[in-house]
């Protein structure tokens, strides 16, 4: 009978070590990336806060800001009706768009293109009455060089003709008409009547209906009667309704006149200083918009 082997006692087992699982990396932070995404948003916020700033209409608005909120400063205690204006040294009352003044010899020559272009805030010279002729022989030394060059900066301008009641009327409106070369656009005619000269009224108001019935033959446009407030209360109320006016009276922020007189020029001040003019000027002011005013010019 065979003898069972013998078996060998087993070899102990030897444990395994396990590789420690391995975890999911943490993702790499794109860090230049993540810097422009972040950048961007302030780049175009930037750029935008310089366009805005560097914009012309950006410091026109604060400019407009800061000189209205200055001005509003400088006015407080003034008549709200009635703010002088320091560049031109006078009074001028505020609710009139269109301004103007009114020359002679006694303005000597003068630079009209500094008158077209001095302005403070709104109000600057629109249009100018210039003097022309008087009585029957008087030929204003300046007119010819004013009403020449006041047209060439851009001024609306109208010729006028100082009255004499103790002349004839209609040879008056002869002579004015002689010396003026009217043209389309211009403002009408305007006689200026601020005294009697030493004749009854009736005889006055005959002459004047006389030269105002000639200009306005000539022309075809209603001439337009000047005068002082108190003359015209006094002497020309109630005879000339048909005519459009154009009153004196000074220094005040209103014209105190019946609301039915047809007035559309108020010569408020004679003591203004325009540049281009080396001495005092009469400033006035037309009482309509511009179309009114456009509707008044010789057609």
């Amino acid at each position: 009978m065979d003898t069972p082997a013998k078996k060998l006692p087993a070899k102990p087992k030897t444990a395994v070590k396990k590789k420690p699982a391995v975890g999911k990396k943490a993702p790499v932070k794109q860090k230049g990336k993540q810097q422009q995404e972040t950048w961007f948003p302030w780049k175009t916020l930037l750029a935008g806060a310089l366009l805005i700033l560097l914009s012309p209409f950006y410091y026109g608005y604060i400019v407009k800001t800061f000189t209205t909120s200055w001005q509003w400063i400088k006015d407080i205690g003034q008549n709200p009706n009635y703010r002088v204006y320091k560049s031109f040294g006078i009074g001028i009352p505020r609710k009139y768009s269109i301004h103007g003044i009114d020359v002679s010899y006694a303005q000597g020559k003068i630079d009209w293109h500094q008158v077209k272009a001095m302005q403070e805030d709104s109000v600057q010279v629109s249009f100018a009455f210039i003097k022309a002729t008087e009585g029957l022989l008087t030929v204003d030394p300046y007119f010819k060089r004013n009403w020449r060059e006041a047209p060439k900066v851009g001024l609306i301008c109208g010729a006028y003709h100082f009255f004499r009641p103790e002349k004839n009327g209609v040879w008056q409106a002869r002579f004015f008409l002689q010396n003026v070369d009217l043209e389309k656009g211009d403002l009408p005619m305007v006689v200026d009547i601020e005294q009697l000269d030493g004749v009854p009224p009736a005889q006055m108001r005959k002459e004047l209906q006389r030269f105002l019935d000639f200009v306005e033959k000539k022309t075809k446009a209603k001439p337009i009667i000047y005068s002082g407030l108190s003359f015209y209360q006094d002497y020309l109320m109630g005879y000339f309704d048909a005519y459009p006016y154009w009153i004196a009276h000074y220094y005040k922020e209103k014209l105190k006149i019946n609301p039915a007189t047809n007035w559309w020029f108020w010569q408020h001040s004679d003591k203004a200083k325009v540049n281009g003019i080396n001495h005092l000027v009469d400033f006035n002011a037309f009482k309509g918009d511009g179309f009114a005013f456009e509707k008044l010019l010789v057609p």
